[in-house]
């Protein structure tokens, strides 16, 4: 991937436009407005066009029965105010047959890359506001604020905010030279293997991370820990922090038992197919093909042939 080009879920495909989420008066006016366009989530689905090749669905007005002030301001998107709003009240929303709820983890790829990022971004407030909903303080029922960017206690003596949050996870390609090292979860699809991942533990630096998350799920000790890349990942709110680290010890064990199996694959088993690989909108992939592409100059993604001997 080049390096200016972002990871799918990622980019400048919006200006989130901040400083207006503490002047309500324009807010409001902006949610009447006709240039205004909206985003649908209900219960973790977003609203698309139907057909093989989805775009997002910026609708123009809202649907009966959802409530404009209830939106969440996502910044100006293509020259328009955006706002998210959520329908999860509703059993079954109707739409023309145009449209259609999915799940971003299956069309996510096939959506153009700011239409991505933006149905990540509504997917990820929403989860965040679900969890929220009740202050972690007193107890009370918060109420939104800031464009929909803050729950706010309304308990005078406690007056608790909370902001959006994402959970910060390592995943890393380990290499051993021209040899990979890759595992799998026993609810994966048969033979697909990824790279390490794991989530951040507090009081832990990010290469701290990196190595526990390998001991722990492989026995493989690492070092030379190198950053590569982020990607958002909205399943249901992290951040991926991808690494590149050299194996140096090459022994494969699964001592907690959170994968099925892991080992060292070949550059020509990569390239050759006996191993299924991460979704190709994954910063897993990537990982993988960064390194693949290193030793051979070819890229998996383009799917290029394996040379012949």
């Amino acid at each position: 991937m080049p390096k200016n080009q972002p990871h799918v879920y990622a980019g400048p495909y919006l200006d989130r436009d901040s400083a207006v989420r503490a002047d309500s008066a324009r807010l409001t006016a902006w949610r009447y407005d006709p240039k205004t366009r909206w985003v649908l989530v209900w219960r973790q689905q977003n609203l698309v066009t139907g057909g093989d090749s989805p775009s997002a669905a910026l609708l123009p007005s809202i649907p009966d029965r959802v409530e404009a002030e209830d939106g969440i301001f996502l910044g100006h998107f293509r020259g328009h105010p955006v706002f998210a709003l959520e329908a999860d009240q509703f059993d079954a929303p109707d739409f023309e047959s145009e449209f259609r709820f999915a799940d971003l983890r299956s069309v996510g790829g096939q959506l153009p890359a700011d239409e991505a990022g933006l149905l990540a971004y509504a997917r990820a407030l929403f989860y965040w506001r679900s969890r929220h909903r009740f202050c972690g303080a007193c107890g009370a029922r918060m109420n939104a604020g800031s464009g929909g960017h803050v729950m706010r206690c309304p308990t005078p003596n406690c007056g608790h905010q909370s902001f959006p949050r994402i959970d910060p996870a390592i995943i890393v390609l380990v290499s051993d030279g021209e040899k990979a090292l890759l595992g799998r979860q026993a609810s994966w699809p048969k033979g697909r293997y990824s790279t390490i991942a794991g989530f951040v533990e507090p009081g832990e630096s990010l290469e701290d991370a990196v190595a526990r998350e390998v001991r722990e799920e492989t026995g493989v000790e690492v070092d030379q820990v190198r950053y590569h890349s982020s990607q958002p990942w909205p399943f249901p709110s992290s951040l991926m922090l991808g690494f590149h680290a050299r194996a140096a010890t090459t022994e494969v064990v699964c001592p907690d038992g959170e994968l099925e199996d892991a080992r060292f694959y070949t550059i020509q088993e990569v390239g050759t197919g006996a191993v299924l690989l991460p979704p190709a909108t994954s910063i897993s992939f990537q990982l993988i093909d960064d390194w693949f592409c290193s030793h051979t100059g070819l890229t998996l993604r383009a799917g290029q042939p394996w040379p012949s001997a």
